[in-house]
């Protein structure tokens, strides 16, 4: 095991992956493996070091002087995660985990409610309440997901969330299956820059019209006479968005992903398709992608239990294969 450690390509012979070259602290080092070699870097990781490596589609690694090693036009395609908005309401009681994370005595508090008893706010997420609706009545699941969450956010920055400096809650509704596809795509051939994340969400009809669904219905829950006592305000969007148009420019400047990105590496045949059922990159020897990059659509829920499965799945199938 190498840690603090950064893949930087996998090497072949032939079409064969036999070795992969990364960096550390100490410098440049080179693994080989004798069988194969399982990529396991998320949807995101995954596909980029696949095309860092020569597998993926030939003319975007032509342009950035990447030997072709095998021509999957799928590689980084097919991106997927799930969509939300939120709606943000300050309340007029110091009882939202908006009060402790702007308190650092009562952050201190409840740590130590935490270490000696096990209880209190840092037992759980912050999320409270759910639930699992139906955009269109005539679907058959639902597709979206409404989460109740004890704060609201100010800011997002690169060392994390800043909430409001007052009580507050959000109500977000979430879209399960939403029909845009994107793409992560290598912009150099250097490992450490970020390759180019591109989501494809408010694209479709139904995509704007299951969101909508959400965020009108988040409204009227946050109106019901059980938050009547509790809601001083709706501060984000705020009352002025009204219309559908509205909603939708507002989507589009606050909306974000999910953190559930799937799809980069399909398992499947065709095309379109980069592993097989069993995981193993087509028409490579010796490599396998083991993460959410591989499920051909996302699901209609969290995303990490499923992940878990498919790495235990893939070490099954390799122990198969051994025998």
């Amino acid at each position: 095991m190498s840690t603090e450690s950064h893949a930087q390509r996998l090497i072949f012979e032939g079409t064969r992956a036999v070795g992969v070259e990364y960096t550390t602290p100490q410098g440049r080092r080179t693994a080989r493996a004798a069988k194969e070699f399982i990529v396991f870097g998320g949807a995101f990781g995954s596909p980029q070091l696949l095309q860092l490596s020569g597998v993926g589609p030939a003319d975007l690694l032509r342009d950035l002087g990447i030997e072709v090693v095998r021509d999957i036009p799928g590689v980084g395609e097919n991106l997927q995660d799930h969509f939300n908005s939120y709606l943000s309401y300050r309340v007029n009681q110091p009882i939202t985990l908006n009060d402790i994370g702007n308190s650092t005595t009562r952050q201190i508090l409840a740590g130590i409610r935490y270490v000696f008893t096990r209880t209190g706010p840092l037992t759980g997420t912050g999320i409270y309440a759910g639930a699992f609706v139906r955009s269109d009545q005539r679907l058959e699941n639902p597709d979206l997901q409404i989460n109740m969450s004890m704060w609201s956010t100010e800011s997002r920055t690169r060392s994390g969330i800043v909430p409001h400096p007052f009580p507050a809650f959000t109500l977000s509704p979430v879209h399960l299956r939403p029909e845009g596809r994107g793409f992560v795509r290598i912009k150099t051939p250097n490992a450490s820059d970020q390759p180019a994340i591109r989501f494809d969400q408010l694209r479709t009809e139904y995509d704007k019209s299951a969101i909508l669904y959400g965020l009108h219905l988040c409204r009227r829950i946050a109106a019901q006479p059980a938050l009547k006592p509790y809601v001083v305000e709706e501060i984000l969007p705020g009352p002025a968005v009204q219309s559908d148009d509205d909603w939708l420019e507002d989507t589009r400047q606050r909306g974000v992903a999910n953190f559930h990105p799937v799809g980069t590496c399909r398992m499947g045949h065709g095309m379109d398709a980069v592993v097989d059922p069993r995981l193993r990159v087509h028409g490579i020897a010796g490599l396998r992608v083991a993460d959410a990059s591989i499920m051909p659509s996302i699901i209609a829920g969290n995303t990490n239990a499923p992940s878990i499965m498919i790495g235990e799945k893939c070490a099954a199938m390799i122990l198969e294969d051994a025998a």
